[in-house]
């Protein structure tokens, strides 16, 4: 257990006039901590080791590969508070071969288990699919509905925030990007 987390939470719930000593609240500094741990346990963890084997998908296979509706939650780094929803990638694989499917669920949970910023988060997914893959197109969707949004400001009730970042060839090659975002049930951008 983090020491430092647990009496850092304490005296944060201090701070804001908590009294940690009423029934069901002597633990929250302990949960809390292990929770938050749990929830940014992808704070230093490289994506390169979880591929595994790729494979030899056959002749003929040399098309576009879709992973969609990937669930995520990650932690908006503004504010602490959670965003959530899914991922959808889509992938031009190298002629090395394709990755195992729940791989991608893998590299997802990794990048979105750090403090981020769903633009970014996004960028970093296409990044890792692009280098780790050698995947010479990739494109990834994001649509969440961020916290911040709908607890704080505005009260901005059932907002979705839809972000996307493409690389390689379906940035140069309108007619296979077009295919990508048809593949993902979306129109070309």
């Amino acid at each position: 257990m983090n020491e430092k987390a647990i009496q850092a939470m304490r005296e944060f719930l201090e701070a804001l006039g908590i009294d940690l000593k009423l029934a069901g609240m002597e633990k929250t500094p302990e949960r809390v901590a292990k929770m938050y741990g749990m929830l940014f346990d992808g704070i230093g963890r490289s994506t390169r080791g979880i591929w595994g084997e790729t494979f030899d998908a056959g002749p003929g296979a040399d098309g576009i590969v879709a992973v969609q509706r990937i669930p995520f939650y990650s932690m908006c780094e503004h504010h602490l508070l959670p965003f959530f929803g899914e991922v959808n990638i889509a992938y031009l694989p190298a002629p090395c071969g394709v990755a195992g499917f729940s791989k991608f669920a893998q590299l997802v949970e990794i990048i979105s288990h750090r403090p981020q910023l769903q633009e970014r988060m996004t960028g970093e997914i296409a990044e890792a699919v692009a280098s780790d893959l050698e995947a010479p197109a990739v494109l990834v969707t994001v649509k969440a509905m961020q916290l911040c949004m709908t607890m704080r400001g505005d009260l901005a009730h059932g907002t979705r925030t839809v972000t996307s970042c493409s690389t390689g060839r379906f940035r140069e090659d309108p007619a296979l990007c077009r295919q990508a975002w048809a593949i993902l049930g979306k129109e070309c951008k």
